[in-house]
């Protein structure tokens, strides 16, 4: 066991603690079976949600299956995800706007917030658009022509 003895300014001593052992199998093993042991949280998938996430694979299959470069893929991916996203906050604030259970600040509030939001989001996309259209510079006409019609889908 080790010690140490410190003294302080203020002339109280301070004592280490003792050395502790690492947990050998054994003491591991004495250790009785508790229902800590077992998973507290299962997972059901729905079949709702299967078939979504099968709708999001191939709804970006064109893109995959275009054979454009993939930095060109990934940037459309990203600009159709994007536009997604602006359609669900610009359908939050219509849901918001036809919302007659708010108080006129409460709404106002609400809007503020879906509004930042959402000029975050078309902020997001003209950067996107931007690096695509950068992209398509250095593409043939026919890839070129491809990007910009998968893009506007």
């Amino acid at each position: 066991m080790l010690s140490l003895s410190t003294q302080l300014a203020s002339r109280t001593q301070i004592q280490a603690l003792p050395e502790t052992k690492k947990a050998t199998e054994s003491d591991v093993a004495a250790i009785p079976a508790t229902d800590a042991a077992k998973p507290a949280v299962s997972v059901t998938i729905s079949g709702a949600a299967m078939k979504a996430a099968a709708a999001e694979k191939t709804s970006n299959s064109d893109i995959d299956d275009s054979g454009l470069a993939d930095n060109v893929k990934n940037l459309l991916k990203m600009i159709r995800e994007i536009k997604k996203q602006i359609a669900e906050k610009q359908a939050e604030m219509a849901a918001v706007m036809a919302d007659k259970n708010l108080s006129p600040e409460q709404a106002r509030a609400r809007l503020s917030g879906l509004q930042s939001a959402l000029s975050g989001l078309q902020a997001s996309l003209t950067s996107a658009q931007a690096s695509l259209t950068k992209a398509m510079k250095d593409m043939s006409a026919g890839d070129a022509v491809k990007a910009a019609s998968l893009a506007m889908k």
